[in-house]
């Protein structure tokens, strides 16, 4: 008998690949099959409105709008630890310039644009493909991009300009990790295969950090050009011990950030509820 079929949506980027490791490649034993359908963020968080697919990474910031159909998952969460999307620019800039430039995002469910507009209400922004961003700072196409990913780690040698890291803004401002991306789970498919999905994401992620190199070998296909040193940088970032379950601290920064989006009118007030 066939096992019923999960699409599992998720990036593809280094430390999302390193997380599904050991799923994508039948280590992790589970009554599912699993199909992993891998687009960029923007368009996970567009296809969660719909529920299209039974779980997906989406943005903490799309969460919000989606809380209705789909649950999330304590494993697999992406949390800056004092580090996170930043804001670079063409030349060196502060915070007032802001007023006076157009910023290049990477889309308008991302928690980076969430962060954003808490972090100067009045921005005027575009979206681009994220990959995009930086060569459209770089040859004056826009003056500020917001970045995420690994344009967090190369920035500097693109001979950018840091106007803001919003993992160290929102550290100073709370004294919490930034949260950035999650995990969720469609709701209708009811407790036992919830449960299920839950315990194969953290058993999937924990093989990862146990067999780091094979994972991040693995991971290394999607890595968009980085060598092995900043593909692993990468991967440490935003794939540790709090990926493998967030804890109180990682729900309360994620209660903390969609609250002050409620506060502010960006996004509706919703109920955090964690499997």
């Amino acid at each position: 008998m066939s096992k019923p079929l999960i699409r599992v949506g998720h990036s593809p980027d280094s430390d999302d690949a390193f997380m599904f490791w050991a799923l994508a490649t039948g280590k992790v034993e589970s009554s599912f099959e699993f199909e992993h359908i891998l687009r960029d963020i923007q368009t996970l968080n567009d296809w969660a409105l719909e529920g299209r697919l039974e779980t997906t990474a989406v943005s903490v910031h799309a969460f919000a709008h989606v809380a209705d159909k789909y649950a999330l998952l304590r494993h697999g969460g992406s949390f800056g630890e004092g580090y996170g999307p930043m804001l670079v620019s063409n030349r060196p800039m502060h915070k007032s310039d802001l007023r006076d430039v157009t910023i290049a995002v990477p889309g308008t469910l991302t928690s980076a644009y969430l962060q954003l507009r808490l972090y100067y209400p009045d921005a005027k922004s575009e979206v681009m493909p994220f990959d995009e961003i930086m060569p459209a700072v770089k040859c004056g196409r826009f003056d500020v991009g917001l970045i995420i990913h690994e344009g967090q780690l190369t920035w500097e040698q693109e001979g950018l300009h840091l106007v803001e890291d919003f993992g160290l803004w929102w550290r100073e401002l709370t004294g919490l990790p930034l949260p950035l991306g999650v995990n969720v789970v469609r709701k209708d498919l009811g407790n036992e295969a919830i449960g299920e999905l839950n315990r194969v994401m953290k058993e999937s992620i924990r093989l990862g950090l146990e067999n780091r190199q094979e994972a991040l070998q693995y991971a290394l296909q999607f890595a968009r050009g980085l060598d092995l040193a900043t593909s692993d940088q990468f991967v440490g970032m935003y794939v540790n011990e709090r990926t493998l379950d967030m804890g109180e601290e990682g729900q309360m920064a994620i209660k903390r950030l969609l609250e002050m989006g409620a506060q502010a009118g960006i996004v509706p007030a919703v109920e955090v509820e964690v499997v």
